[in-house]
């Protein structure tokens, strides 16, 4: 029988050798955590000119004490940086506070629980639920938000170019029930896709489609936060909805929360007057005002388009050289050895990595018990499901570059070995 056993025993030899490089990690008693698409400490440094900045001097341009209550829609030197980053004038935009995924939860659940329009019933209201379409691998701060509120997610798959539109289209034209569209059009999370402009015409279309209170969530998160020397720029969504008389059904997001200081930063939400006027008008049951000292600060720090563009390269530099050392262990290390593929991005915040089918979960797991924590497999897909348990979202901005050295090296041995105990 030896003679039959034969052909197994270098796959057998493999995965007991792959074993022996696992059991030795452990006993390291690593912890590393490459979970979430964090600044480092190194990033954040280069924003603490935003600490004195004021110098005891408190009034904005329009000579409002921003120490005091009011101004619900921000301060108009802030809104610039707003308009900066989402092409819209600063009469379409409101700011607020440290993060845009605020105002994306209070625009939702004001639509969900109150309503958009005066002749229109809540979305929870409507007969057979709500639903939305949802790019998958996306955002899963996107799909916990449906998922708080009851919202029904419907997966749509990504292309490399955006999501799916035909896919879209076809479900818009048959489900009168759906409300809403993720987007994250630039270097998206985590693919790192960046919409073609035939993708972004398409989405700018939509609204003829759907219901008239069909909302695009146009989270443009990472529109300045380019690798590249010669970045993408995206076709400028609000433009070609103006042109397609769809304006109505756009609501943009943005915030320096990957620019500034994470958890000190300021968001911004975008829409037409009449839009972001509903808006407000719920939104003063909820808030006296925002922050406007930070939004003071952030106005003193950033006076110009161009000093936000040299702060952006700053965070380039320190960022890139993470992107290109997990890129390199990747490509040597695992090659076309097991299968596995993963995104090379030009920007944005995280590398997208797909095992062979059925193994995500399995290495996600082996790292854990290695010390390195990664995000849980399946939560870029909506109620954290993957169909194919395959998706892995790699995050290399936090750690130093020596520490993200480690983890990728311990990420490497568990696909193998994951995808070496499979084979058999």
């Amino acid at each position: 029988m030896s003679h039959k056993e034969s052909p197994l025993n270098p796959l057998k030899a493999q995965e007991e050798s792959l074993s022996q490089v696992y059991e030795g990690l452990k006993s390291l008693n690593l912890n590393l955590d490459i979970t979430r698409g964090k600044p480092c400490s190194d990033q954040l440094d280069l924003s603490v000119e935003l600490d004195g900045i004021l110098a005891g001097n408190y009034t904005s341009r329009q000579g409002i004490d921003c120490r005091n209550y009011g101004g619900l829609d921000g301060l108009q030197e802030a809104r610039e940086i707003g308009s900066w980053l989402l092409d819209a004038p600063t009469e379409e935009i409101i700011v607020g506070s440290n993060s845009s995924l605020t105002f994306m939860y209070q625009y939702i659940s004001q639509a969900h629980h109150h309503g958009l329009e005066g002749d229109h019933s809540a979305w929870n209201q409507l007969e057979g639920g709500v639903r939305f379409l949802c790019p998958t691998p996306g955002y899963d701060r996107h799909f916990s938000i449906c998922e708080h509120l009851g919202i029904e997610m419907i997966p749509v798959g990504m292309t490399g170019t955006g999501p799916d539109m035909d896919q879209i289209e076809a479900l818009l034209q048959a489900d009168p029930s759906i409300r809403g569209l993720w987007c994250v059009p630039k270097y998206s999370n985590p693919t790192g896709d960046i919409y073609s402009d035939e993708t972004i015409q398409r989405i700018a279309n939509l609204g003829k489609l759907a219901a008239s209170d069909f909302r695009i969530f146009w989270d443009n998160a990472y529109s300045v936060h380019d690798l590249t020397d010669q970045p993408a720029n995206i076709a400028d969504i609000r433009h070609l909805s103006l042109q397609a008389g769809t304006e109505s059904n756009l609501v943009q997001f943005a915030s320096t929360s990957k620019i500034t200081f994470a958890g000190a930063g300021i968001s911004f939400l975008s829409s037409t007057k009449e839009n972001l006027k509903i808006f407000t008008d719920h939104l003063s049951y909820r808030s006296i005002g925002p922050d406007k000292v930070n939004q003071l600060r952030h106005a003193r720090f950033f006076t110009q388009q161009q000093q936000l563009t040299s702060h952006m390269k700053k965070h380039a530099a320190i960022i890139k050289p993470k992107f290109t050392r997990v890129l390199e262990l990747l490509d040597s290390e695992l090659g076309d050895q097991t299968g596995s593929t993963w995104t090379r991005p030009e920007g944005g915040y995280f590398i997208s990595f797909n095992t062979r089918p059925g193994l995500a979960k399995e290495v996600v797991k082996l790292c854990a018990e290695a010390g390195v924590k990664l995000t849980p497999a399946g939560a870029s897909f909506p109620y954290g499901k993957d169909p194919k348990n395959s998706n892995i979202r790699l995050a290399p901005t936090l750690p130093t570059i020596d520490e993200l050295d480690q983890a990728i090296r311990v990420f490497v041995v568990c696909v193998k070995l994951a995808t070496a105990r499979s084979s058999h």
